[in-house]
């Protein structure tokens, strides 16, 4: 399989003769090899894991996104990911960075919420006076 990691702004990782990939989704884990269907699934926060024929096997930490599989093309598009460090230290990555970003912005998202509808209901009282 053929399998390119994308962030929002570059390619974070491109592999050639991919053998297996593991991957979370908020349903569990599932694994993904060269002969499975076509397939897409939501990735939760969690640790990304393939396997190529060159090395042994990868572990990424990688934030929420979407995994798509056509024929051998495996597409991974995600928000962040992180490599090159021991296993367990992702797994912390995973719980500190992209657990806590989450928290971080439904804390943002719900004050933006509370200036909009503040300034809606304003401009419809400047609008009836």
């Amino acid at each position: 399989m053929h399998l390119k990691i994308l962030l929002p702004f570059r390619v974070f990782a491109e592999h050639e003769d991919v053998s297996r990939i593991i991957a979370e989704t908020s349903q569990g884990s599932f694994g993904i090899l060269p002969n499975r269907l076509d397939c897409a699934a939501a990735l939760a926060p969690g640790i990304l894991t393939y396997e190529t024929a060159s090395a042994d096997e990868v572990y990424l930490a990688i934030d929420q996104g979407v995994l798509v599989k056509i024929g051998s093309e495996v597409l991974v598009s995600v928000r962040n990911a992180i490599g090159g460090i021991e296993l367990d230290r992702l797994r912390e990555a995973v719980e500190h960075e992209f657990l806590e970003l989450d928290e971080h912005e439904k804390n943002v998202r719900s004050v933006m919420a509370k200036l909009e509808s503040g300034f809606v209901r304003r401009f419809m009282e400047y609008h009836r006076g």
